[in-house]
């Protein structure tokens, strides 16, 4: 099992600029075979980090920061893969040798779409794609999203995401719902706007994937709410050469609350040289 290193809160950003211009932020650290690490909707630089700690000794980690995620740019509206896809092929070209490539939730999808494309990946990990969430029908969920962050209501728009994207069960929104935001939370609502334009303007098809080729791990938690685990069952089918696994008793969160588990199979996963 990979040894922990203890990362301070803020490590050193940089930045570069993507093929229309937008600054694309990124930590890099650590040593080993080069692995490109993409965040989730709602994240940022910080996403990875606890998975980060316990891989830093076996691998160069870049991990970027999406467009319209503090401190990168926000970039053009509406917002495609397609510039997410451009984003990636601009870190990995500064890179300059293929790399492994890592998706958490919407990452994972944005991993997909690269690696669709033909960018140099040697191999993908996939924490839990949600490929259901796509199509005309998130549109109004976009428009009600854009109305309650406009009017300040967060809180609403939360639960919005929660219940429309992420499809959380009743029992756990309304649990959701008993706490408090908290004050210092960084404003993502223009990252979460851009994602949802990406996945309202793609495709549920989940056979497409089919023309992945390269070695991949797809990863989910036992306990994740459906339709998560189905899309997933016929993600891990179309997948030429998948392995697929499953943590007891975790669900979408578990690379933040397992973080050295989700580590550990990555490391298992993912070559040395």
């Amino acid at each position: 099992m990979p040894s922990e290193i203890t990362l301070p809160e803020s490590f050193g950003a940089a930045s570069l600029e993507s093929f229309d211009g937008t600054a694309i932020s990124y930590r890099q650290l650590g040593s080993g075979p080069p692995v490109v690490m993409v965040h989730g909707s709602g994240g940022g630089l910080h996403s990875w980090q606890p998975v980060a700690e316990h891989l830093a000794d076996q691998f160069e980690l870049w991990i970027p920061a999406r467009r319209g995620y503090a401190p990168s740019g926000l970039g053009r509206s509406p917002k495609r893969f397609a510039d997410e896809v451009g984003d990636l092929e601009a870190l990995i070209a500064k890179i300059g040798s293929p790399v492994h490539l890592v998706g958490m939730s919407y990452g994972a999808s944005v991993a997909l779409h690269a690696t669709a494309n033909g960018l140099p990946v040697r191999s993908l990990v996939l924490w839990e794609p949600p490929l259901y969430a796509a199509g005309e029908e998130l549109a109004p969920v976009l428009g009600e999203f854009s109305a309650l962050t406009a009017n300040g209501d967060r809180r609403q728009a939360d639960r919005l995401l929660a219940e429309k994207v992420a499809r959380i069960p009743a029992a756990l929104l309304d649990l959701m719902d008993a706490g408090e935001p908290p004050d210092n939370e960084p404003d993502d609502a223009p990252g979460w706007r851009r994602d949802l334009e990406s996945m309202a303007a793609d495709s549920v098809d989940v056979e497409r994937w089919s023309t992945v080729s390269v070695p991949t791990l797809l990863m989910r938690g036992a306990d994740t709410w459906q339709p998560m685990p189905a899309t997933l069952d016929r993600l891990a089918t179309a997948l030429s050469h998948v392995t697929y696994t499953t943590f007891p008793g975790q669900t979408h969160f578990a690379p933040s609350v397992v973080p050295e588990a989700v580590a550990a199979e990555i490391a298992r996963f993912l070559p040395r040289s």
